[in-house]
């Protein structure tokens, strides 16, 4: 073979057919790979520490989303803090400093979407942050505020606003103490500075209202909108300050020192040196000192830009701020010169602009009460402001409320798209009710020829308002009679006074006025009063309708009843003050409604809570005469159980003090309380129940409300537990009243004749009236006493019935156990006082006449009385009786097994008396 043979078969090509594939190079490289997924669990794991909200994300990751370039991922991240928090409520204490500097932080925050995320955000924290909690962190929350409120950009300012919504109601005082600086943002939100050539030598900035075009509102919409937030501001500044008075009759909030603590006395213990009695002055409020130096306060040792507002010189400095500002705000707002014949007719967005006009400088005036040179703030106030105040506030007054209403095209004005009308709505009202507060504290004694002619415009419009009829909310009448106090104090004769007090009181006369309405006129009502009452000591010339007035006080708290109590504890005051100054009106309409008062079945007495009882009690005192049927009336409503058994001790103790038993030295009252109308008070309410009562009492008959013996003819009636228990402590007052009357001989034979006449007789007796009238005998015999036969008789059979009773009483009875002391207490007593009584009631142990289940009682009862030592002396005396019921009962127990109460009757009689012991023997025993 050759060579070139040779060297074609080392490089043979590789020829390729048609239709097959071609071969794979032996250098070829594989590119076909496989894949599978990669799981990490780790990694899916939620985070043990800190909770998520449905994205898997906890604080931490939502706080740092904060900080990201794009609106949509802080939106988010607002979004999902407000949910997380929401769920796990306890995440915001344990990052609560992270949290506020966060969302503070987007106050500013150039997207309106995430500010507005960032409000509703703040508006949730606030519901759940305490203000002591936020406290730390509100330096920062305000430097961001002030920030926004000062922004270039129109819409951060107005989301700024928003933003202080929420902090004024959730935090105002927090808000108000760095009122230096917010006050400025406001001024600056609706102004600017500008530096005349005229003004660069005082070195003072004046201030414009400033115009912006770019605003999405008006520019008196966005200063209605400023000024509605400076309002509510400067509110919450007022209300931080509990040392204003308030020249009118506003709604006083209870502070700290406004209530009163009543010194509750025991006039018993008084009267014993065994309780000290300490008075304070001012009724017990703040204590008045008199004093030429003053304790430096602590906003004194601050730097003036810290007072704020408290200190004067920064007042004064805002005031000649805004004032001007203001007045510009009411020129563009109030009506041309040439009116509508209708009136000063005011666009709805005008009228609101005024409103706020006038609603801040009431607050300033307010504020500038609070100095210690109040006087001297007020001449600035008029010297400075009056003259402008006349020209722009003065010059349309009153004004009135246009209302644009669209009508039909049926309409017979369909000529004319719109139509005014002059409204008595809210708000122009008010609109001119606080002007006329602003102007009338400019006016004083001193200047009222100079300010006559306004002052006269206000008079009228006063006048007039309250006494057109017209529907009047509290809110309006608070400062309506704010005014009217003020034009009183201005001008204090009556010439001038009587035509206001006047027009209050057709006010007053209108029918279904609201609560809070009622009550500022009654308040007016009662400070005009009592500022006569104290002028008139000198020179007596009452107000006819002031006098008017409180004599139908009365008969509105008799008519109104249950209906308003808080209404009715107002008018009691009212007439409690006025009848302890004797006024005589109140005094005569008080005497004429009392039967109405105090009926005993839907009386204002018994229909009111405790505590406006225990005021109408004391007007008992107060009344001019006491009537037989008036003290009828106070009878039963001691003895009914309506009123409580102390208040109703109170009531017989005022009694006792206005009868003729009651040890003045000198002649109080001439025949204020009869004698006899005082015992035949006395006695009812001893018995504790009326004629009528126990007439139909006696035809009860059988348990469980009878408690019957055969050897009484008395039957008790069993009274429930708790009149009882009240039918007994009255009965101790009244014992106790009994008891001081100087002659107490007759005073028992007036017991005596009135318990034989209207008691003894009687077949049915309440075990409570058995009880008080043994009681009131032990109370009142002595030896000058005598005891007729037939009370005699009545008295043995009411003590063996009680005794029986409480003999076969069931001790499971838990009501009437309770009785026990009381009943047993009254019957030994009134054996062991009355001899005869014993033997009375021993006579009548007639054995043979009862049943047998009866004698273990009847000789349980004998040695009991063997038993005990007071009855001792009294049962030797009668040992024969005693022997003889003895054998009697032997008699009928014989020829049967001798039981055991039996042996038990023959050894104490055998110990006891048949021996003849000396001595007292054994103490109370107890049955």
């Amino acid at each position: 073979m050759t060579k070139k043979r040779k060297h074609q078969e080392d490089f043979q090509k590789v020829k390729l057919k048609v239709g097959k594939k071609k071969p794979k190079l032996e250098n070829a490289t594989d590119t076909t790979f496989k894949t599978k997924a990669i799981q990490i669990p780790e990694q899916l794991k939620e985070d043990g520490v800190l909770p998520t909200q449905n994205r898997k994300l906890n604080i931490k990751d939502l706080l740092s989303q904060m900080h990201h370039y794009s609106p949509g991922v802080k939106h988010n991240a607002l979004l999902g803090l407000k949910d997380l928090l929401s769920q796990y409520p306890f995440v915001i204490d344990a990052h609560l400093s992270n949290i506020i500097s966060e969302v503070a932080a987007v106050f500013t925050d150039k997207d309106s979407g995430v500010r507005g995320a960032a409000v509703h955000l703040l508006q949730f924290l606030a519901s759940k942050i305490r203000a002591e909690q936020i406290a730390p962190f509100f330096p920062l929350v305000s430097a961001h505020l002030s920030s926004a409120m000062t922004h270039i950009s129109e819409g951060i300012q107005e989301d700024s606003l928003k933003v202080l919504d929420v902090l004024l109601e959730a935090y105002p005082t927090l808000l108000t103490d760095r009122s230096s600086i917010l006050l400025k943002n406001f001024v600056e939100l609706i102004s600017h500075q500008q530096l005349s050539k005229r003004l660069k030598s005082r070195e003072k900035l004046s201030w414009m209202l400033s115009v912006n075009p770019n605003r999405r509102v008006t520019s008196q919409q966005w200063r209605l909108n400023v000024l509605t937030r400076l309002k509510k501001f400067l509110q919450a500044v007022v209300d931080g300050s509990s040392e204003i008075e308030d020249e009118g009759l506003q709604e006083q909030k209870d502070g700290p020192h406004s209530v009163r603590n009543p010194i509750c006395i025991s006039w018993k213990v008084h009267a014993n040196n065994q309780q000290h009695i300490q008075l304070f002055e001012n009724g017990g409020l703040r204590p008045k000192i008199n004093s030429s130096f003053r304790l430096r306060s602590l906003a004194s040792v601050m730097d003036s830009a810290e007072k704020g507002l408290s200190s004067a010189e920064n007042l004064k400095g805002f005031i000649e701020i805004i004032i001007p500002l203001l007045i510009e705000c009411w020129i563009e707002a109030s009506p041309a010169q040439s009116a509508p014949i209708l009136g000063n007719l005011l666009e709805s967005e005008s009228q609101q602009l005024m409103q706020q006009v006038l609603s801040i400088i009431h607050l300033l005036w307010k504020l500038t009460k609070r100095h210690d040179e109040t006087y001297k703030m007020e001449l600035w106030l008029r010297m400075n402001y009056l003259v402008d105040f006349k020209h722009h506030f003065m010059r349309h007054f009153p004004y009135s409320l246009q209302e644009t209403v669209k009508h039909k095209k049926k309409d017979s004005c369909k000529g004319n798209k719109y139509c005014m009308t002059s409204s008595n709505s809210v708000d122009h009202l008010l609109l001119n009710l606080t002007l006329c507060d602003i102007m009338v504290s400019l006016a004083s004694t001193s200047t009222l020829q100079m300010d006559s002619g306004w002052l006269d415009m206000i008079r009228k419009f006063v006048t007039d308002t309250l006494q057109d009829g017209s529907k009047l909310n509290s809110k309006q009448v608070n400062r309506l009679l704010g005014v009217t106090w003020r034009l009183m104090q201005i001008q204090q004769n009556k010439v001038a006074t009587e035509p206001l007090i006047k027009a209050v009181y057709t006010l007053y006369q209108q029918r279904n006025l609201l609560f809070p309405v009622r009550t500022l006129l009654l308040k007016f009502f009662s400070r005009v009063y009592q500022k006569e009452d104290l002028r008139t000591q000198r020179i007596r010339s009452r107000s006819k309708v002031l006098s008017r007035w409180l004599a139908g006080l009365p008969q509105q708290l008799a008519l109104l009843g249950l209906r308003n109590p808080e209404l009715s504890n107002q008018l009691i005051d009212i007439i409690h003050s006025a009848a302890s100054r004797s006024n005589k009106e109140l005094l005569q309409s008080l005497q004429a409604t009392a039967a109405r008062i105090y009926d005993p079945l839907d009386g204002t007495l018994v229909l009111l809570p405790a505590e406006a009882q225990r005021r109408l009690v004391q007007l008992v005192y107060f009344l001019p005469c006491l009537p037989t049927s008036l003290l009828a009336c106070l009878s039963r409503c001691c003895i009914m159980g309506r009123m409580s058994s102390e208040l109703a001790a109170t009531l017989i103790g005022i009694l006792h003090m206005r009868s003729s038993f009651a040890g003045w030295k000198c002649q109080v009252q001439d025949n204020s309380v009869n004698d006899v109308d005082y015992f035949s008070f006395l006695f009812s309410t001893l018995i504790g129940f009326s004629r009528e009562e126990l007439t139909s009492l006696q035809g009860i008959r059988g348990k469980p409300h009878i408690s019957q013996t055969q050897l009484s003819p008395v039957r008790l009636y069993l009274t429930d537990l708790d009149q009882f228990l009240h039918h007994w402590a009255v009965t101790e007052m009244i014992c106790h009243s009994l008891s001081t009357i100087p002659s107490q001989s007759q005073c028992f034979d007036i017991l005596q004749t009135g318990i034989c006449k209207y008691l003894v007789g009687l077949v049915v007796i309440p075990d409570s009236t058995a009880g008080s009238v043994l009681c009131a005998i032990n109370k009142l015999l002595d030896q000058a006493c005598i005891l007729s036969e037939n009370l005699h008789k009545f008295l043995a059979s009411c003590c063996y019935s009680l005794l029986y009773f409480l003999l076969t009483l069931d001790k499971e009875d838990a009501e009437h156990v309770q009785k026990r002391d009381m009943l047993w207490g009254s019957c030994i007593s009134a054996l062991a006082l009355l001899p005869r009584l014993l033997r009375l009631m021993l006579q009548s142990l007639q054995v043979s006449r009862i049943c047998r289940e009866e004698l273990p009682v009847v000789a349980q009862l004998l040695r009991l009385l063997m038993q005990h030592g007071q009855l001792r002396s009294h049962m030797i005396t009668n040992e024969f009786l005693v022997q003889q019921i003895i054998k009697d009962i032997m008699t009928l127990k014989s020829g049967e097994v001798q039981e055991q109460w039996l042996t038990d009757l023959h050894y104490c009689f055998n110990i006891y008396l048949a021996s003849h012991p000396q001595g007292p023997g054994p103490i109370n025993t107890v049955y």
